[in-house]
């Protein structure tokens, strides 16, 4: 439990740390055109964000590194296709890569 407290404040850290200004996001409500623009912050930080909240809802305490890259990179192709701009990057993880255990 002390690991992922640590993990969650260091993500949070570092997104803060790359939000240029902004105080809170919802990332709810980002869309595919804020993702890949780094309109909201860095994707890769972002990406780390979502991938410990995955890992987090199956409880998954190891990440497999290159399946990170690989979803990553499935999700920056599908957002980067304009038509897909308005979907949210939740949506898009959950059609891209699933979200089952």
């Amino acid at each position: 439990m002390y690991l992922k407290l640590v993990i969650s404040a260091l993500i949070l850290a570092l997104f803060a740390a790359s939000a240029q200004a902004q105080v809170q996001v919802d990332l709810s409500k980002v869309t595919c055109d804020q993702f890949v623009h780094h309109k909201v912050g860095s994707p890769r930080v972002m990406a780390a964000w979502f991938s410990g909240y995955y890992n987090g809802k199956r409880d998954n305490l190891i990440i497999d590194m290159q399946d990170f890259e690989a979803s990553l990179n499935k999700v920056q192709r599908f957002c980067e296709v304009e038509k897909n701009f308005t979907v949210t990057v939740l949506k898009a993880v959950e059609q891209v890569i699933g979200t089952a255990k």
